[in-house]
């Protein structure tokens, strides 16, 4: 089954890792503005991004890579 996080966009680990911590700091400055609600609306998104991108996160497998062409089997006779 395929979900948006085996989207390309996602296989380099900065970007993943950015958008963990973006949530966090978005999360961080609900809470400092005094909006507890949306603070915790955000520090959800982020626990979910954390879960999503960076524990359970598995790297697709290229199929051109994972295709190796077989030697050729050369008669030097």
């Amino acid at each position: 089954m395929i979900s948006d996080s085996d989207h390309p966009f996602f296989r380099p680990l900065w970007r993943r890792i950015a958008i963990v911590v973006f949530c966090a700091c978005w999360a961080a400055f609900e809470f400092y503005n005094g909006n507890e609600t949306w603070g915790w609306i955000t520090l959800a998104i982020a626990a979910y991004a954390v879960w999503t991108f960076l524990i359970d996160f598995k790297q697709p497998k290229d199929a051109s890579a994972s295709e190796t062409p077989a030697p050729e089997s050369e008669d030097k006779t």
